[in-house]
Formats: C-alpha cells, structure tokens, sequence
C-alpha cells in the first residue's frame, strides 16, 4: 500500500467518487496528548490546512494534507457533494475504534451563488469544494485524537495495512512532539506595520445601490436585500493566518472559528458569530441573526444601544423578515420546531445582533446537506423573496463574494455535520487579503448608517490583520 503524499489532492475534473475508481477510505486512530489544534496548524503550514471551532461547545477540529477531494458545481452541488460524501463514507473502515469525534471528516463549503467563477482573489475556490484530510486532530474538554486517512485500491484488505497506518499515525505524532517542544511558547501577535487598505467602492455607489433597492422595494415584492462591500489589504509580507486566527479567537471566543486552505497561503478565514444548521441524527439547531448597533462606550452606553436595538422598528421588522423565512422553509421537514416570540441581544466585541436561538425534530434523518441547501442564503445574507433578492444582488454588486455569506464547515461520516454563515472572514492569498461586509437593507434604510455598520462589520478581521484605524 502506497500513502497519499501529505499535500497533494486526487484530481476528480467531472466526475463523482466512485470507490470503484479512486478506492476505498480507511482511517486509524489514537490518542495524542500534549497536542493542541493551534501546534498542529503551525506544524501543517506549508500543506492545505483546515480549521473549526465551535466556541460555544470548544470542539476543535484541524487537518493537513488531503486524502480526498471532492467538488461541485451548478444548481445541483448541493446533491453532487452529497452523492459523493455518501458514497465515500459508505465504504470506510475505522481500523482502531476510537472517539467518535476522531471519525474521518469532510471540511469545505459553498460559494454564495451557484453560478459562481473564480477570479483572482477566489483563484482554487469552487461552488462547491470538500477535503478529507490525510491527518486530522480533534480536541474536545481533556481529551486529544489524531486520525489518519487514506485511500486503498478497492480490491486490498484493509486490516492488512493496520501496521503501516499505526506507523505513519505514530511518526506524525512523534514529529507534531518535536514541533511543540521546539517552537516558541505563544503564538505570534498581528502586526502590519506597513500596510495599504483600499475600498474599492465610494459612498455614492453605495448610497444609490440602496437607492436602486428601495426603488424596487415600492415596484416590486421585493422586501429586504443584504448589500456587501469590499475591502483590500496589502502587506509587505504574507499573511499571517496563524496570527489572524489566534486574534480571532481571543477576541470571539463564541463564535465559529474556520479556515480553509486547500493551497498553501490561498485561504478563506473568519470567526462567524451566525450558524446556519447544525444536525446530529434527527436533532437540529439554527438560529436567526439580523439586526445591528455598535457597543458603546460605557456600559451604561452600551445597554442604552442595546435598548434602542431592542426597540428599533428597522432592525426588528428586518430580523422578522428572517424568522419567517426560516419558520416557512424548515416547517415541512420537522416534526418540532422551537422558536422564541422574541429575540435577544448578541453581544461581540464591536457589534451587537438581535438573535434568535431555534432549534427542533426533523422528520427524516437524512443529514445536514439537505437543510444547508433549504436555507442557503438565509434572509439575513440574501433577502426575501430570495429570487428577487438574489436577482438584485447578482445585478447590483460589482465585486463577486465568493464564498463569502455562505455554508463553510464540515459533514461526518453519518453526514450530520456543522456549518457557519461565513460572515466577518476573508480570503487570503500571500501579501492580500480581502474583506467582505455586508447590511440588510428594508425600506427605511440611511446609506450612512448602513455605511457605518458595514464599518464595524470590517474591524474583526482588519485587527487581526493587524491593522489599527
């Protein structure tokens, strides 16, 4: 049996995974005290990476190299990514019984339209795009898994290669202790002394691209629309993703986590407070996430913000808007479904969010890809109706988002899974990054408010670029 090299991905132009051609998975497992995610990434730099954190529960996933590769494309990436997840996991064999969580795990997402093609800031980015790593880590409260994952012809028993795999598992290990011996003690802090920001949008494309919408909004059935701007870093060195991450998750240390990098220093990032499904067995969670103020100053300001949010006629009808799309669009596929009559505050560090917390019974176990697909984009990303919205989207910005607001995360293999909405992220390549920022426009939308939130949307990832004003 011949391992895949550490970095090198299966090429599958057009085709759905077949174990009959490319093989069958196999996996084997073990404990690996004394590793944490952050090492592992620092030790993976160089190789495709792969990052998740879920901040409310601290599971923590990572992976180097690439053992499977699956994309998509077109209106039907949803189901092809399914297809081949399924038919993927339908033949692996974990060698050593281990922790759940350390079971091989696909990590990727989803561009925000289907018609989606790549230029250069999104250059190795497609619709639809899924890895398995070759090693992948897992941490979870105390405990620690290493796992590694390879293709075998269909035709080779896979316990006859148990002692090859204890092998290279056990080397890796070894190394990944070395690394964390030898490396300094804490992580590296952002800092872009020399740097140059642009926005490549003005105020006044700004100001009548919201005009053009409350336009449409008396023409048409057209409710709400997310609008999102952009904006460019350069750097006189590479991005720092190991800094940018740690920044991260220090300052949000609620929300999700990701990264994905399937060439080294090609890399979408953030930390996204908004999850969009998550599901095990017949259990889901979601939530509805619209509505927006700064913090304040104080905290006596602050909870007179928090107020006003509570109180704003806009922010409210706008999170509304969401709730009902997401009621409508989960209510044929659920036996429960638990929504409170009113949201709450969310507050992060920069920005405060009406939330609403939902979750419930569906009706048929049939994984998490499914209701990634119903409720992609959420109105708090497209709009409502969702056509229209997108329609207006697709004509009105002149920057392509990529993967920006969409499903970002990960599938098991019973094809449950987690997937954020990817909100306050970037996408990074070498000395550049780009930032995307988005706001819901009603109705009664200002330009310069909406202009402003998109400013405070930006300040997450800009300080963990190190950028300062």
């Amino acid at each position: 049996m011949q391992l895949p090299p550490n970095n090198q991905a299966l090429d599958y132009p057009n085709t759905e995974y077949q174990v009959e051609q490319h093989g069958r998975l196999v996996s084997y497992s073990q404990p690996a005290p004394g590793i944490d995610p952050a090492t592992f990434l620092r030790y993976a730099s160089g190789r495709a990476r792969f990052y998740w954190r879920d901040g409310r529960t601290g599971i923590t996933f990572a992976g180097m190299g690439i053992a499977v590769d699956l994309m998509a494309w077109g209106e039907t990436r949803f189901q092809g990514i399914e297809r081949q997840a399924r038919a993927l996991f339908a033949h692996t064999t974990a060698l050593r019984p281990s922790e759940p969580l350390a079971m091989p795990r696909l990590f990727g997402g989803f561009s925000f339209r289907d018609d989606f093609a790549p230029d250069f800031a999104w250059y190795g980015f497609n619709p639809a795009h899924f890895i398995l790593p070759h090693y992948q880590l897992v941490q979870h409260e105390q405990e620690t898994w290493l796992t590694i994952n390879a293709l075998l012809p269909p035709d080779e028993d896979p316990r006859a290669t148990a002692p090859q795999l204890r092998e290279a598992l056990q080397h890796c290990y070894a190394a990944l202790c070395d690394f964390a011996q030898a490396e300094p003690a804490t992580a590296p802090t952002p800092s872009a002394t020399d740097h140059k920001v642009t926005y490549p949008m003005a105020y006044t494309a700004w100001a009548q691209m919201i005009e053009e919408a409350q336009a449409a909004f008396r023409g048409s059935a057209l409710q709400k629309v997310v609008l999102a701007r952009v904006c460019e870093v350069q750097l006189p060195t590479l991005i720092d993703i190991d800094g940018a991450l740690a920044n991260l998750q220090q300052r949000y240390p609620d929300c999700y986590t990701f990264l994905f990098e399937p060439q080294p220093h090609h890399a979408f990032f953030g930390a996204t407070p908004e999850l969009l499904i998550a599901t095990q067995d017949r259990h889901f969670t979601t939530m509805g996430l619209a509505g927006s103020i700064q913090r304040g100053a104080t905290a006596i300001d602050d909870e007179r913000l928090a107020d006003a949010l509570l109180h704003s006629a806009k922010d409210r009808h706008e999170h509304a808007l969401v709730i009902a799309a997401l009621r409508r669009r989960l209510s044929p596929l659920v036996d429960e479904l638990m929504i409170p009559d009113v949201p709450v505050v969310y507050r992060l560090s920069n920005i405060q969010h009406l939330y609403t917390p939902i979750d419930g019974l569906l009706r048929a176990a049939n994984g998490v890809l499914p209701l990634v697909e119903t409720l992609h984009p959420t109105p708090a990303l497209g709009g409502t109706p969702r056509e229209l919205a997108l329609a207006f989207i697709s004509a009105a910005e002149l920057v392509p988002r990529g993967w920006y607001a969409a499903p970002v995360g990960w599938i098991d293999c019973n094809l449950d899974g987690a997937f954020g909405v990817a909100i306050r992220s970037a996408v990074a390549q070498r000395q550049r990054a780009w930032l995307y920022a988005g706001a819901g426009i009603v109705d009664d939308s200002e330009p310069q408010k909406e202009w402003e939130e998109t400013g405070w949307k930006f300040r997450p990832m800009q300080e963990a670029l190190g950028i300062r004003g």
